[in-house]
């Protein structure tokens, strides 16, 4: 009650300054009154403007379900504004007055300052936090078997979506990330809490295989971000909703199990739903209509709060104003490798610096305080940065250190949790630097694909749209398809010419009038001088394709050529890719979707630098430096990943340690697949 009144007194005196500034805000008549009656106008005011807030304002954003999320929150400042208007003209002393568009201004100053008064108090008062925090959750939230009280542990995932191993290391050593730093150095007595350590990504070194494997324990047949399918004739995109469930559908079908969430979990901003019965923000469900989409309720609920509608979108604003004074400067600075950040792109980053992050830690918050089993939750703001400024770069590590703090939080919170929660956090892959092969090259990969098979090349070329996760997750609360006649890809305008598809420094290479995969052989008789033609190009580091007398080949410049079951790490075309190279491109080469033609870039080992196919400065997806080498940071509460000096190597392993750690908590009893009962039998 206190902490109500002393942000209604703060509010006051907000509205009487305001009085004072604004020419087209009063609070008193034409002919003056006394500095009491002022005040008076301005407590009753103040009082009629936060009342209604309480009250009219989630039924508002219950009424707006249908309009787009992030309509939802460009409406947020004029939505204010009409109930400060309406608090005026209800105001018992009929002195208050103000034109619309100061409205505005007044409505969003009150509630910043009442959000931050709000915020102040809360945490020198535990109970008034933590009612506080469960505001932020999910006002839906079931009640399933980890209820409040539990005294086993809860698990929290969160992962930072492309931060590399080596750049969360600098990050620490820098002192961006304070709180991550302090889990793992000793400090006033106490031992670290945490330890970090490095695991190795599949081929397809991006969110939908990591995700897929971590989560649903089957990456099986994901050969790519995107890629050609013959027998269905369409590509499939693992950020377009509607192949993100077929992807969540034919791993569950694989591994005869919903996934790691199935028991009490929730997933947050995730590409896919890890069989969790709570959903915000989740891919896999968003081409969903209707009442059965629930991920979308993790807008609404999020902004039902005036406080946190307004403070998010004065946040988004100023993250616009951020991006377009960074790109501005690397512009005229000269700085290069440079891709341009125009159009909607501040916008973007923006959603994925600002709303997207305020929304998933909000949802994540309300689980650990209702006491959920196990909860996975993507932060996709770094992901999204670096593939524009680089994975290095200053505007990189602002959004470290502000992911660093929405981990302390996390932390602070687990404080006031009804249960024991372990956090947990991990990246899906990393990011590799350098120029696009255009920008090195003048063509594209498409372009240089049409020369070798001897088709016409055009003089425009046409940019790759970026794969960041971000970009769907915009579409998504925009209700706009993403990418669902192939992203700017289609089969192909003549059923003769190839599909020419990017994914980061991976191409993919597919002739869809051709049924199977087709053969080196074949493919020599169609366009003898192609495949030549993109192995000894400098930009290229080698190719995959298959053979009918080697069963699959691996070619490199001038004519090395290397039969896929005799590859060797260190050797032949993959000697500057490093140890694993050869595995992986080896089980790539097994899936049933493979494209005719792999094709990855040209890799650096000295200064860690990739070509992308795409226009990212900061790129993953194939193999070739940090995208390939993400990071995992567990609470040594819980045991070793992997054994001494073994290596994690594919997000499928981390499943199966994910699931081994819940197991210890106590927590979901996901039925083991027979490959994990034979892993721990051998165990």
């Amino acid at each position: 009650m206190w902490r109500s009144i002393a942000v209604w007194a703060v509010s006051t005196a907000t509205m009487l300054v305001l009085a004072g500034i604004l020419p087209d805000f009063r609070l008193q008549s034409a002919g003056g009154d006394s500095a009491t009656r002022i005040a008076v106008t301005a407590a009753a005011g103040a009082g009629a403007f936060g009342l209604l807030s309480s009250l009219v304002w989630p039924l508002l954003v219950r009424l707006l379900l249908l309009v787009p999320a992030l309509v939802l929150g460009l409406l947020v400042f004029f939505l204010n504004g009409s109930l400060l208007l309406v608090a005026l003209r209800i105001n018992p002393s009929g002195r208050g007055e103000a034109a619309p568009e100061t409205a505005v201004v007044v409505a969003a100053v009150m509630s910043a300052v009442a959000s931050a008064t709000g915020a102040a108090l809360a945490v020198r008062d535990d109970d008034a936090y933590r009612r506080r925090l469960y505001r932020l959750a999910d006002r839906r939230r079931g009640h399933g078997p980890g209820q409040a009280g539990a005294v086993t542990p809860g698990t929290v995932f969160v992962q930072l979506d492309g931060v590399g191993h080596d750049v969360l290391r600098a990050a620490v050593d820098k002192g961006l990330m304070p709180a991550v730093a302090s889990w793992l150095t000793p400090s006033e007595g106490r031992g670290p809490t945490h330890r970090l350590t490095a695991w190795r990504t599949d081929w397809s070194s991006q969110t939908g295989a990591s995700q897929l494997g971590i989560l649903h324990g089957s990456n099986h047949d994901v050969p790519a971000f995107r890629w050609y399918e013959k027998d269905s004739r369409e590509v499939m995109v693992c950020n377009r909703p509607t192949s993100a469930a077929e992807l969540q559908r034919r791993a569950i079908e694989r591994t005869g199990d919903g996934g790691l969430l199935t028991v009490d979990g929730a997933s947050r901003g995730n590409l896919f739903s890890g069989g969790a019965d709570q959903l915000a923000l989740v891919l896999s469900v968003a081409a969903r209509r209707g009442r059965e989409n629930r991920s979308r309720a993790g807008y609404f609920a999020y902004f039902s709060d005036p406080a946190n509608a307004v403070r998010t979108a004065l946040s988004f604003v100023a993250e616009v104003g951020r991006e377009m004074g960074q790109s501005t400067r690397a512009r005229l600075a000269g700085q290069r490798p440079r891709v341009g950040r125009g159009g909607l792109y501040p916008f973007v980053r923006a959603f994925a610096t600002v709303v997207e992050r305020d929304v998933v830690v909000a949802a994540v918050i309300g689980d650990m305080l209702a006491g959920r089993d196990a909860v996975y939750a993507d932060l996709v703001a770094y992901d999204e940065v670096a593939h524009h400024s680089g994975p290095h770069s200053r505007d990189a590590e602002k959004v470290l250190q502000k992911l660093d703090r929405s981990l302390a939080l996390l932390a602070q919170v687990a404080e006031h949790a009804p249960r024991p929660y372990r956090i947990v956090v991990l990246s899906d892959h990393g990011q590799s630097p350098g120029e696009t092969f255009r920008t090195r090259y003048g063509l594209s990969l498409g372009n240089l694909v049409r020369a070798g098979c001897g088709l016409p090349v055009p003089r425009r070329v046409e940019s790759t749209h970026s794969g960041a996760e971000a970009r769907a997750a915009v579409r998504a609360a925009l209700h706009r398809p993403v990418e669902e006649n192939g992203g700017g890809h289609p089969a192909a305008h003549r059923r003769s010419e190839p599909v020419v598809l990017a994914s980061g420094n991976l191409g993919l290479v597919s002739f869809p009038d051709v049924p199977h995969r087709m053969s080196r052989e074949e493919i020599d008789r169609r366009h003898p001088a192609l495949l030549p033609t993109l192995a000894d190009h400098p930009g290229v580091g080698f190719v995959l394709v298959r053979s009918e007398e080697h069963g699959g080949v691996a070619l490199g410049a001038h004519g090395a050529e290397i039969p896929v079951d005799r590859l060797a790490d260190g050797t032949g075309p993959l000697a500057a890719f490093g140890p694993g190279a050869a595995d992986a491109v080896r089980r790539t080469h097994s899936f049933p979707h493979t494209a005719d033609i792999m094709v990855n870039s040209w890799y650096d080992p000295a200064s860690g630098e990739v070509l992308a196919f795409e226009e990212q400065i900061g790129s993953h997806g194939g193999l070739g430096g940090d995208q390939g080498r993400p990071f995992l940071l567990w609470p040594l509460t819980l045991s070793a990943p992997a054994g001494d000096g073994a290596e994690l190597v594919g997000a499928e392993r981390l499943h199966e340690v994910f699931r081994h750690w819940l197991r210890e908590c106590d927590g979901p009893q996901v039925p083991l697949s027979g490959r994990e009962e034979e892993n721990e039998r051998a165990a």
